[in-house]
């Protein structure tokens, strides 16, 4: 692919989670996320490409190396809205769901809502401890 720009949403949505799933993160945020991008969360607001990778770090601390599920992928113009599910065992989250809105075939903007769900209180504590 030369030229991102005139990727449609649904191309970008889908690269997005293609590349998530084989995680290539440095390559999805390069190809599918402008550097000026904007997430909003439920822990605060992130910035650019540096913000992502303190989501991503954020995460992986959170959830290491979870099972992700897609539970539902809508796409109508420029917006899109992904549904997810992840495990590690120790902790699930059952009601991630994250928003993308699409220009000139990039994230511009994003928001992240999820909610931990512990099965093991001593992980988190152990974790925190790290």
């Amino acid at each position: 692919m030369d030229d991102l720009t005139n990727r449609s949403t649904r191309e970008v949505f889908e690269d997005h989670l293609q590349l998530a799933q084989e995680g290539s993160f440095e390559e999805d945020i390069k190809r599918n996320f402008s550097k000026e991008c904007v997430v909003l969360t439920n822990r605060g607001a992130f910035c650019g490409h540096d913000g992502l990778r303190q989501l991503a770090d954020m995460l992986q601390r959170e959830i290491p190396d979870a099972a992700y599920g897609y539970i539902n992928r809508l796409v109508e113009d420029r917006f899109a809205l992904l549904e997810w599910t992840a495990d590690c065992g120790t902790v699930a989250v059952y009601d991630g769901a994250d928003s993308f809105v699409v220009e000139n075939g990039k994230v511009v903007a994003q928001t992240i809502h999820y909610t931990l769900s512990v099965r093991d209180p001593q992980s988190l504590t152990n974790r925190a401890a790290s």
